[in-house]
């Protein structure tokens, strides 16, 4: 195999210059790679272009940059392949030397190639998407000719998406927030901001382990304005010192915990920060949309094996919000005020990259407040202008303001499961009280599968006989208490007087805090508002463009995109009715069903004005979410025009988000044969019968049936899940031999799976009409009941068959959104049907 790197060696002597010299790496499947950009002020100034690829980092010179114009065709000479080490590199290759000259990384991140990289290398045309902290969306080189030097000539260009257009990008780098300019002349900002310390009375200090400690702020229920304060952004993360000591740089937790080596991409750019330096900030994980994700950050901070820390620096790098300077070249900053430390730390540290300035503002809290609110952000922080920084102190100089109300308990035991759930039921919870506890309630929603499992197993060997707690405790043998060493975060809506929590949801687990950080949390605040529906702008002018119409979607049928959008346009009559008014999540599919998926349930900035929204309070993310709500054909040919296949919606509607149209019972067949499916499907449909319950068939355009029975708002969420599960356990006991309630795959025995968790507010099932990303591009389709038999084949659904068959006849599920059946009398009747299986369960 050839050496890759050959070329690269041969131009530089590892003695003369500072440049990496690693070797070519394996190259195993990667979700995401990295690229880089460096300006480079060599003979000629000019940007590097470098995407990693079978070990090595691909490269071309391009001389005048990148470019966000579509209309823009930018020359990209390619050159020797590079180390990855490079990436990091920034800095003066000095004179006589290769490519001498001033290095800065002006922008890095990942690239997703969009078909085979290496035949489109091969062929002149490579598509990619670009996600860096500058350049981002889609983007082409394509090989021209050789010049005469024998070098390959590319040109690369921007595609038109949401990112395109005109537009000025910063310069500085996104390591060190220096210019290009700086780093060739020596210009120190560090040495100007040292002086400005010393003249402000900054004294010499050697930092101990005590000194290292965060200040920490008080909590308050209302925003405020005032002169004299500076507001900044609440970040959903955790809270981090980065010290920078030579050559050696340390991140730690507020516990004190060092988290160097979790955050690989802070500590570098920590390190090639122009001087020694003690930074306070928060470290968060950003999603697409550039929002704080707390799940990805704590995926982050559980990862133990070097490569994969390495792979998730690139995959979902972290970032630095440095929000106050302690320490700078040796001087103690803590005692000036805070609006002189936050001018120092402005002077040097980056706007952009891994580690940035977090910008604040002032006096107009309530303005920053309800920017805040309207972006589903976690909140803010108040500080006195002129405080000084209290190492390890709580301070009323510093309030923080949650848009929501949340706390950190400690866990004091848990509640046995109930139902289908595992491990356990809830978490019993206790804030500090004086040297011991006080029981504050239970949370028993907001608990993924897995965090069940996790959180039983780490409590569970901690179990004692009594409880840790005094209060309103409860009683009971199906309570397990615990010693209290686990600390979660729950969000509540207020607090009883005898201290108990109001509707709590569980957030996350705060393994980054200690005993001692649980407390009360703020005083309580008003109920958040309701769901706000945004119209789009009535009569705005629509242009629904299909972008790369002959990207190929389904590869063993050649159906392209162009034909996605073309479908859902013809069926659009059949499955608005299904669609209108309510929330939709999108699975979307930019390479079609063998490329890479995910979900969309948060509408963009850039959509267009005359689509419709709905916001809603998402419980998992815990932030306001714009779901698309879509009426029209052009808004679902929008839609599927992002490379959207599956939609999937609400079973409630605008107005009435409460109150759900249908109860679900999913059949889920696994591996199991579909006559069983058509078998318990016919059963449940004789037993609605049985119990004077209308009920609906589909498709899921999968392996299994949907049965929907219309609730026409008569219940909520939970009581229509109720219903599924009365359901589900009474097929269950009428036919054990094909069909189970038991979640876990490995639990069922070749069963079907009768699932009813799909019910519950913010849950979601596959849109009547809706294409699924499976070879044969099926189509989930309503049934007639004389339909679901032993000749039933869901295959035969498909995009090229499902608009001639909608076209005939009545759509026969359309009952399910207008049916009101006598709910009471029903359950009555399936209740009665159920109790002999009950009584010889207990014997």
């Amino acid at each position: 195999m050839p050496d890759r790197l050959e070329r690269y060696r041969k131009k530089r002597d590892p003695g003369r210059t500072p440049e990496p010299f690693g070797e070519a790496r394996g190259d195993g499947a990667q979700a995401a790679r990295l690229f880089v950009v460096q300006k480079h002020a060599a003979r000629r100034l000019h940007w590097d272009f470098r995407l990693e690829l079978g070990g090595t980092l691909r490269s071309w010179a391009v001389p005048k940059g990148p470019s966000y114009d579509p209309a823009d065709k930018r020359m990209a000479v390619e050159v020797e392949d590079h180390p990855i080490e490079y990436a990091d590199f920034e800095g003066t290759i000095p004179a006589g030397n290769y490519g001498a000259g001033a290095v800065i990384v002006w922008d890095r991140g990942t690239w997703r190639p969009i078909g085979d990289p290496v035949s489109g290398l091969e062929q002149g045309k490579l598509v990619f998407e670009l996600s860096g902290y500058k350049l981002r969306g889609e983007w082409t080189l394509v090989r021209t000719r050789r010049d005469d030097r024998g070098k390959q000539q590319w040109l690369l260009m921007k595609h038109r998406d949401a990112y395109a257009g005109l537009r000025t990008i910063a310069e500085e780098s996104v390591l060190s927030g220096r210019l290009l300019e700086e780093v060739a002349s020596g210009v120190d900002r560090a040495a100007t901001a040292l002086r400005e310390a010393r003249r402000l009375g900054a004294k010499a200090h050697a930092f101990s382990k005590a000194d290292l400690r965060p200040m920490l702020a008080e909590s308050r229920g209302e925003p405020f304005s005032g002169e004299g304060w500076l507001f900044e952004l609440k970040y959903d993360g955790y809270r981090l010192l980065a010290r920078r000591e030579g050559a050696t740089v340390a991140l730690s937790y507020r516990s004190g915990d060092d988290a160097t080596a979790l955050f690989p991409e802070i500590a570098k750019a920590v390190e090639t920060l122009p001087a020694d330096a003690v930074l306070d900030g928060e470290v968060v994980v950003l999603d697409p949309d550039g929002r704080p994700s707390f799940q990805r950050l704590q995926q982050r901070a559980q990862l133990s094996r070097r490569e994969d820390i390495a792979h998730a620096a690139v995959e979902h790098p972290a970032t630095l919000f440095a929000f106050d300077l302690l320490a700078l070249g040796g001087l103690d900053l803590r005692p000036l005020s805070l609006s002189d430390r936050k001018r120092l730390l402005a002077t040097f540290v980056p706007r952009i990259g891994p580690v940035r300035f977090a910008d604040h503002v002032e006096a107009r809290g309530e303005d920053l407040w309800r920017e805040v609110e309207s972006r589903g952000l976690e909140g803010i922080v108040a500080k006195r202008a002129e405080s000084p920084y209290r190492s390890g102190a709580r301070s009323a100089a510093w309030l923080k303001m949650r848009a929501d109300l949340a706390g950190d308990f400690a866990v004091v035991g848990f509640t046995k499961p109930r139902g289908s759930r595992a491990a356990f039921g809830a978490l019993l919870l206790a804030t500090r009280e004086g040297d011991g506890w006080r029981f504050a309630g239970s949370a028993g929603s907001g608990f993924t599968h897995r965090q069940l499992e996790e959180l039983h197993a780490r409590l569970a060997p901690r179990a004692r006989p009594t409880p840790p707690c005094t209060g309103p405790v409860p009683k009971g043998a199906g309570n397990t208490w615990v010693e209290p060493e686990v600390v979660v975060e729950v969000r509540y809506k207020q607090r009883t007087e005898d201290g108990l929590l109001r509707h709590p949801v569980f957030l996350r687990v705060r393994d980054d805090k200690r005993l001692e950080d649980a407390e009360a949390g703020p005083p309580a605040r008003a109920e958040p508002p309701t769901p706000v529906v945004e119209r789009g702008a009535a009569g705005a002018p629509r242009k629904v463009e299909v972008s790369n119409p002959e990207k190929v979607f389904f590869p063993g049928e050649g159906i392209t995109k162009g034909e996605v959008v073309a479908y859902y346009r013809d069926i659009a009559p059949f499955m608005l009715p299904f669609l209108r008014d309510r929330p939709l999540v999108l699975t979307r599919y930019p390479d079609g069903i063998e490329g890479k998926s995910f979900f969309q349930k948060d509408a963009p900035e850039w959509r267009p004005e005359w689509m419709h929204t709905v916001r809603i309070h998402s419980e998992e993310g815990d932030r306001d979410l714009d779901h698309f709500l879509v009426d029209d054909a052009d808004g679902l040919a929008w839609i599927a025009n992002l490379g959207t296949i599956p939609i999937h919606v609400f079973s409630s509607r605008v107005g009435s988000l409460e109150r759900p149209d249908w109860c679900i019972v999913d059949l889920d067949p696994k591996e199991a044969p579909f006559a069983h499916v058509v078998r318990i499907a016919r059963a449940l449909h004789d037993l609605c019968d049985e119990i004077g319950l209308p009920s609906y068939p589909k498709t899921t355009g999968q392996k299994g049936l949907h049965v929907l029975v219309p609730l026409g708002g008569q219940l909520t969420h939970e009581q229509s899940r109720s219903l599924a599960e009365l359901l589900a356990r009474a097929i269950e006991a009428e036919l054990p031999d094909v069909s189970t309630t038991a979640r876990a795959v490995g639990s069922r025995g070749g069963r079907v799976y009768l699932d009813f968790m799909q019910n519950g507010f913010g849950k979601t099932i596959a849109a009547p009409y809706t294409v699924r990303p499976r070879p044969g591009a099926p189509v989930s389709v309503p049934l007639r009941w004389n339909e679901v038999n032993a000749r039933l084949d869901p295959a035969r659904f498909t995009i090229r068959t499902a608009p001639a068959r909608a076209g005939k006849g009545r759509d026969p599920l359309l009952p399910v959104l207008a049916e009101k059946p006598d709910l009471l009398p029903a359950l009555e009747r399936l209740r009665a049907r159920l109790a002999p299986a009950a009584r010889q369960d207990r014997r």
